[in-house]
């Protein structure tokens, strides 16, 4: 880790930097620890974590290591990956949310469920899906035409968790999800606002017996999902009953048939469903926001995506193929994700003592019980690895200078056996999305539109994300967008 290993040349020569919390050049004290975890993370980490390639340090009394190194993270995550068990401050956050689910769910519990899922993430799979996608896409988009032709604002924190929510739920559940309401945005919303915020008794390493007075209002938001996902349930279950013919050959379907004494029990398939309908969707909707806002501040690149986007439909593309014919749009969207990665740590415990040799001989010891830290959002952002590291620079995802990136220091999908299963299924549904939404519309920032990043599970902008819609001028291509 000599400098960064991404030289990339800005088409227009702007450099934009949006918004993120400075490092701290002053320690926190204990107190300023809870008070700043609690009310968001991503403001705790000092100039060390943005300029150091690990650093060993106590976290309430905890020996913690930082890891921004990429050959010491493939080191814990893939190389030696079974000494390095999920940390037990992470548990305590996301196991009362999700139990069994494939986030949380560790040893037989998570090769089951894992093993079980394989097949509906496979790429060849997921490209299936390519289709839906661009149905649910627009529809949605046909809902900004009378905002558009005003130039109205919308809030595109929850109009992105809406479109996200359509397209997994017609994906892998064939529409089939039993809502209460149509404010999913808001029940996801409030369940990570009250359950997915670290406590006090979890820094404090409480049991989880013990109660965490800040979460008790999250019951009610929890135990309504809960429903929901038992209600989905039965009613696919009666169809499999009385007609199994009829049933959709989905997700939901997928995993009911695993149901039984040598596959998983009717609770892990619980909890799988709620990871999917309650964070599976939530990931890329917050990146689709992030992105467009990016997007917006950077005219130049996009209009090279607007002209990239109508030529290729214009040109008649199946859906299946804009992934790869569309190098701007996901270059952008995965600087997107580069800057705020939906999951901005990962959290580790080793299980034994352990070492680890740098190439410069350096050796890093890690004892039996030590933290280990391996966060996407200072990765991401570190300057060691990465040029202008808070500039909005898509340009370094373009096929032409992607390769230079190396694979340990972009985590986005995490890496190593727990990867994101739905990585490839989450890249395909943006790239449909965004080049719907920008093929017909234009989104621009108001007076009002001050998103800050702040972590809750994910990484959400406080205030939400208020932009302007407006109908695209005539694009390149000479077709009037409707």
């Amino acid at each position: 880790m000599n400098g960064p290993t991404t030289s990339t040349k800005c088409l227009d020569g702007a450099l934009f930097e949006p918004p993120a919390p400075t490092p701290r050049t002053v320690p926190p004290s204990r107190l300023e620890i809870i008070r700043t975890v609690f009310r968001n993370p991503l403001e705790l980490w000092g100039e060390p974590s943005y300029t150091l390639p690990y650093i060993d340090t106590k976290f309430f009394n905890q020996r913690t290591l930082i890891v921004n190194h990429p050959g010491l993270i493939r080191h814990i995550l893939v190389d030696n990956v079974a000494n390095y068990e999920m940390a037990e401050i992470r548990q305590l956050l996301l196991r009362p949310i999700l139990r069994d689910g494939l986030l949380t769910a560790e040893g037989d519990v998570w090769k089951r469920g894992r093993k079980a899922m394989a097949p509906v993430f496979a790429p060849r799979h997921a490209k299936g899906f390519a289709a839906q996608m661009l149905e649910q896409s627009e529809l949605y988009a046909a809902k900004y035409e009378r905002l558009a032709r005003s130039g109205a604002v919308s809030d595109l924190s929850v109009d992105m968790t809406e479109l996200a929510f359509g397209i997994l739920s017609e994906t892998l559940f064939s529409g089939d999800v039993v809502t209460e309401s149509g404010d999913i945005s808001g029940d996801v919303d409030r369940l990570l606002h009250v359950m997915g915020r670290v406590d006090p008794m979890d820094l404090l390493r409480a049991p989880s017996w013990v109660p965490r007075v800040t979460r008790f209002g999250g019951a009610r938001v929890l135990g309504k999902f809960r429903a929901m996902v038992l209600e989905t349930m039965r009613k696919r279950q009666a169809i499999l009953q009385k007609t199994p013919d009829a049933a959709p050959q989905d997700f939901l379907t997928l995993l009911l048939q695993r149901m039984g004494p040598d596959g998983l029990t009717e609770e892990e398939i619980e909890d799988n469903i709620l990871t999917f309908i309650g964070a599976g969707h939530e990931t890329t909707a917050r990146a689709l926001a992030w992105t467009l806002y990016c997007v917006s501040q950077r005219p130049e690149f996009r209009q090279r995506m607007e002209d990239e986007i109508d030529r290729v439909i214009a040109e008649g593309a199946e859906p299946v193929e804009w992934l790869d014919r569309m190098p701007y749009v996901r270059a952008a969207f995965e600087e997107g994700l580069r800057l705020y990665p939906p999951a901005p740590s990962i959290n580790r415990q080793a299980i034994s003592q352990d070492r680890w040799t740098a190439p410069d001989g350096e050796v890093v010891e890690i004892e039996a019980g030590m933290t280990i830290l391996v966060m996407p959002w200072t990765l991401h952002r570190h300057s060691l690895l990465w040029e202008s590291p808070r500039a909005f620079l898509p340009e370094r995802f373009l096929p032409e200078n992607r390769a230079s990136i190396e694979r340990f220091q972009y985590l986005p999908f995490g890496v190593g056996p727990r990867v994101c299963i739905g990585a490839t299924f989450a890249l395909q549904e943006a790239v449909i999305a965004l080049s719907v939404l920008m093929h017909r519309y234009r989104f621009d920032t108001t007076a009002e539109t001050q998103p800050w990043p702040v972590q809750k599970l994910t990484t959400q902008p406080a205030n939400g994300m208020p932009m302007r819609v407006t109908l695209r001028p005539r694009a390149a291509a000479g077709e009037k967008a409707a």
